[in-house]
């Protein structure tokens, strides 16, 4: 299966042959994937080179003259190192802008912990207005990316990882979907983590519901899985553990509910390994989630 990353260059240089009005930005990092759609487009697809406060900056400078700018590196290069100019360039200016990360929490281990970026959606929730995309599959990845680029003016981040479910599901941009139905809990499955809550689940008598996009959070779809399953709410994200509980807190502010939020833990992990390494200290591959999951809804 090819992954969330080979899909992404093919799809954006097709939007830049069908709308003249997407720009691509990079910084060195995919610039060979868009080979062939910089020399049909040179005006619209630049490389800035290693400068990442540049990248954001000329983005930004792109959206003025009213491009839609398309905006890509590693999730650690484009959140967290011009961190600055995202808030201030794009944000500050109310300019938009589609950011499409890869990398994610820790898809190359080798690279150390300078290419890892667990807290980039943490990050953007201290900014307003952001649409976080968080697909599990390269078809997901595939119908995001072009929800993001069509987005008017919006500014939105496209997570995209090499972990991935075993298939795509149909989704639009905004709810959360129901995989399977309960009464003793709901489990809320981001992006890649899908499978592995499937897997720790299975028996238990939950609702999974399925999240690729996290921002804005579907309160409303949430508070209705609760009415049958109860307020006991378990989050399995792919990067930093309880970034999206306080979103859930606020969707049930007027019941008594109690959260779990588990994700990538705030320790660094020194002996980087492999990916499915990292998953396991993390307490993120099903066994984990099992008993975790388990324990938290058994004490209901």
């Amino acid at each position: 299966m090819d992954t969330m990353r080979d899909r992404f260059a093919p799809v954006v240089s097709r939007l830049l042959d069908e709308d003249p009005r997407v720009a691509v930005v990079l910084a060195e990092i995919g610039k060979d994937a868009f080979r062939e759609a910089m020399a049909r487009h040179p005006d619209r697809v630049v490389n800035v080179g290693i400068r990442e406060q540049l990248l954001v900056g000329a983005a930004a400078g792109l959206a003025l003259t009213g491009l839609r700018p398309v905006v890509h590196t590693f999730a650690s290069f484009l959140v967290e190192r011009p961190f600055e100019q995202v808030k201030l360039d794009l944000g500050h200016q109310n300019t938009g802008a589609v950011l499409v990360s890869a990398a994610a929490s820790f898809d190359w281990p080798a690279g150390g912990y300078t290419h890892m970026a667990p807290g980039d959606v943490a990050l953007l929730d201290t900014l307003d207005g952001w649409t976080v995309h968080v697909p599990g599959h390269p078809d997901e990845a595939e119908t995001l990316l072009r929800h993001a680029v069509a987005a008017g003016d919006d500014k939105v981040y496209v997570r995209l990882s090499l972990q991935a479910n075993r298939q795509g599901r149909l989704i639009d941009g905004e709810r959360f979907g129901t995989v399977r139905e309960g009464r003793g809990g709901v489990v809320l499955a981001v992006g890649p983590m899908l499978d592995p809550v499937l897997a720790a689940t299975q028996g238990l008598d939950v609702t999974v519901l399925y999240a690729t996009t996290v921002r804005p959070f579907d309160a409303a779809g949430l508070r209705r899985a609760t009415e049958s399953a109860g307020t006991d709410v378990v989050l399995v994200e792919p990067y930093l553990a309880g970034t999206s509980t306080t979103a859930v807190s606020e969707a049930l502010a007027d019941v008594p509910h109690r959260v779990l939020g588990l994700g990538v833990g705030r320790g660094e992990l020194r002996r980087y390994g492999t990916i499915e390494e990292h998953v396991v200290a993390h307490g993120l591959d099903a066994v984990s989630l099992r008993e975790r999951i388990g324990r938290f809804v058994e004490r209901a």
